[in-house]
């Protein structure tokens, strides 16, 4: 069976698999190995693996192979599964299991895993021990495992798959592929609802683009053809467009601004930024909100989206600028939104520049602008990395952005970057913080034996540098917020780094920073933070910004 299954998922395009060691999986870790079509890394920890086949889809849009052995091995695979689930990546993820016989008696390295991850999965099925009598079933079941993670609703699937002993056999002939290609999922433009069409031909209206959008010049050209500004993600790809604002999180902090540009409706597209200050804008705002996402999940945490449609984000663009047609006579809109966004984005080059020159530490907006302008992908923790990256990146963003926001958390950063590496087969930059490589820590093991070039840059300011901005900072004493979300570690994080035969350096400067950056094979740079200087920082840079924008009110831009 296992044989079969590989073949048929290899013919249906999947090329990456990735193994944790077991014994109850040998029959399939076997049958993946030895496929040269596949490219195969072993993970020593279930939840690297999980999030190394999560970072392959990411990079690659195909579901990679995620296989683990029995017992509470596969529980490790939970998070991954999640994020994969909300961020919608497919994932085809295998458990091995005792046979039936051995359930429910008490024997070693046996769980239920029946629906082990719930409504996570778009398909759960367990077939059984393979016997001769089934065999016509396997390349359908492999098809059906394949097809429900793409699409529409793409996502895991979770296949329990129970081996009898003896576990190390030779696989019979394989049965003739009997089936056609694989479900395709180049589905038309959905109709476009003359509600929509009708709000959207407003004339001051905003774009909010996030992760999802597959084609940014359709994008770009909507926004041009309507005369709206796109406020940029880096995850999205517009970064870098003419149109496209970068800084939009400072430009929303300007009070006079926000008040005399209330836009008549906001089309958002794919995942909404990070921005805590965006999402609070946006509302407040008693306008028609359309979303368009590539996939079906709804994406409405306010309970203000009024409309929303489901399809390639390129695609409906593109129909919108031919039906919506170009915008109306404000064309003052546009040019007052750019003028924000480059006074904005001026302000933070401004600031981060006479930091340096005052001899000042190299703080961590200045990290994630440097990381923000590196030509290939980057991986972002998802906490205050991502935030920095949004709020303080380059307009001129080169980096194509990655970062599981589906469920928000930390886990599994460096995985990820690995999964991206080897799907991509790019070198990959990975921007987190201290506890979120401890956290990965697993991950580290083997990473210099492998053929790829991993960069993990770390802000180490001994703790959870994100809780510092937030109402616990100021509102418990300094030896009880330290307990619970300072937790300070005291790790030597270029000692963790060698210890897995890593490169390892601190760097003080940018010049130094960009410097590691250039060379060659996986490494780990290292940056010493403050957490409470890192707040000072922040807020002035805020303030930089927030000065910018209102001072455009003195020479009649806004």
């Amino acid at each position: 069976m296992c044989a079969t299954l590989v073949d048929q998922w290899i013919r249906d395009g999947v090329r990456h698999a990735v193994i944790a060691p077991g014994s109850r999986s040998t029959p399939m870790a076997l049958a993946l190995s030895a496929r040269h079509e596949l490219s195969v890394d072993v993970f020593h920890d279930e939840r690297s693996a999980g999030f190394a086949a999560l970072g392959s889809a990411a990079a690659s849009g195909r579901p990679a192979i995620v296989l683990c052995t029995s017992g509470t091995a596969a529980t490790h695979f939970h998070a991954a599964v999640v994020e994969a689930h909300l961020s919608s990546l497919p994932m085809i993820v295998l458990t091995a299991d005792r046979p039936p016989e051995l359930r429910d008696v008490g024997a070693p390295q046996t769980i239920d895993q029946t629906k082990l991850y719930g409504s996570a999965v778009r398909w759960f099925h367990d077939p059984g021990v393979a016997s001769i009598d089934s065999t016509s079933t396997w390349r359908s079941l492999a098809r059906h495992a394949f097809e429900s993670t793409l699409g529409r609703c793409a996502g895991p699937v979770h296949l329990n798959l129970p081996f009898r002993e003896p576990l190390v056999a030779v696989a019979d002939e394989l049965t003739a592929p009997m089936l056609g290609d694989a479900l395709g999922f180049a589905e038309a433009t959905p109709a476009l609802p003359p509600s929509v069409v009708e709000s959207l031909a407003e004339v001051r209206g905003v774009i909010i683009a996030g992760r999802g959008v597959d084609r940014p010049d359709d994008v770009m050209r909507l926004a041009e053809v309507r005369g709206w500004p796109v406020l940029a993600d880096p995850r999205s790809g517009c970064r870098g467009h003419d149109g496209a604002i970068a800084a939009f999180d400072g430009v929303l902090r300007e009070p006079h601004f926000v008040a005399t540009h209330r836009p008549q409706v906001v089309l958002h597209l794919g995942e909404p930024p990070a921005s805590k200050v965006t999402a609070q804008w946006a509302a407040q705002l008693d306008v028609a909100q359309v979303r368009v996402t590539p996939t079906a999940g709804v994406i409405d945490p306010s309970h203000t989206i009024t409309h929303r449609l489901v399809g390639s984000v390129g695609d409906i663009c593109a129909a919108l600028s031919e039906h919506v047609g170009p915008g109306g006579t404000d064309e003052d809109w546009r040019r007052e939104w750019l003028a924000a966004g480059s006074a904005a984005d001026a302000a933070i080059e401004a600031h981060l520049a006479a930091s340096a020159a005052s001899g000042l530490a190299l703080g961590e907006p200045a990290v994630a602008r440097v990381i923000s302008g590196i030509d290939g992908p980057v991986v972002v923790a998802s906490s205050m990395p991502i935030r920095d990256v949004e709020w303080f990146g380059s307009a001129c963003q080169q980096a194509r952005v990655w970062s599981n926001r589906g469920a928000n958390g930390i886990d599994g950063t460096v995985a990820t970057a690995v999964g991206y590496a080897r799907a991509s087969a790019q070198p990959v930059t990975v921007l987190l913080g201290d506890v979120a490589l401890l956290h990965d820590a697993s991950s580290l093991t083997g990473l210099a034996g492998r053929d790829l070039e991993v960069r993990i840059v770390v802000i180490d300011n001994d703790g959870g540098g994100i809780f510092s901005f937030l109402p616990q900072a100021s509102e418990l004493d300094s030896s009880r917020f330290e307990q619970l979300f300072g937790t300070p570690h005291g790790t030597d994080v270029e000692a963790l780094a060698r210890a897995h035969g890593l490169r390892s350096v601190t760097v003080h400067t940018v010049a130094d920073l960009e410097a590691e950056l250039a060379h060659t094979g996986s490494s780990c740079i290292r940056v010493i933070t403050d957490r409470g200087a890192n707040v000072s920082d922040h807020a002035a840079l805020h303030a930089a910004i927030v000065e910018a924008v209102g001072s455009l009110r003195s020479v009649g831009g806004s």
